[in-house]
């Protein structure tokens, strides 16, 4: 049964990404603009069209939910390889800190106060890197 259930999922995602993908496109939307004009223009009952109308805006509506559900975790699997990549390196790297390693799991005040302090480490860094560049520049001239 629980085949049966994946089979069936497996297929309502692919049908709902196919028309969301297809309701997507400028020709479509022309098309139902087309369709909604032509519907007035022949007479026929504005009720039929209505409850149409609607019935389509919620079926889309809910298929754009369903593709950005997917987008989102597939973000999300990104962007936890990427910290994990970028903690393995922070600990490979003889000068960095250990402790920005993992800093993503902290509370946002910790990690404000760690941002500070990078700045400030970083004010640091470049005034005392000044004077080398411009003797670099000066030799450069030379």
């Amino acid at each position: 049964m629980s085949e049966e259930k994946s089979r069936l999922a497996a297929w309502g995602c692919l049908v709902s990404d196919r028309v969301a993908n297809l309701s997507a496109h400028p020709y479509s939307q022309i098309a139902v603009v087309a369709v909604c004009l032509s519907w007035f223009a022949f007479g026929l009952g504005t009720n039929a069209l209505t409850a149409g109308l609607s019935i389509m805006a919620i079926t889309l509506t809910q298929m754009v939910l369903n593709q950005q559900q997917e987008r989102e975790s597939i973000a999300s699997r990104r962007d936890i390889a990427l910290h994990a990549k970028l903690d393995e390196l922070i600990i490979a790297t003889k000068e960095a800190r250990n402790e920005m390693a993992g800093v993503e799991e902290r509370e946002v005040e910790e990690i404000e106060e760690l941002k500070e302090e990078l700045k400030e480490e970083i004010k640091e860094a470049v005034v005392v890197s000044l004077p080398v560049e411009k003797r670099a520049r000066k030799r450069r001239k030379s």
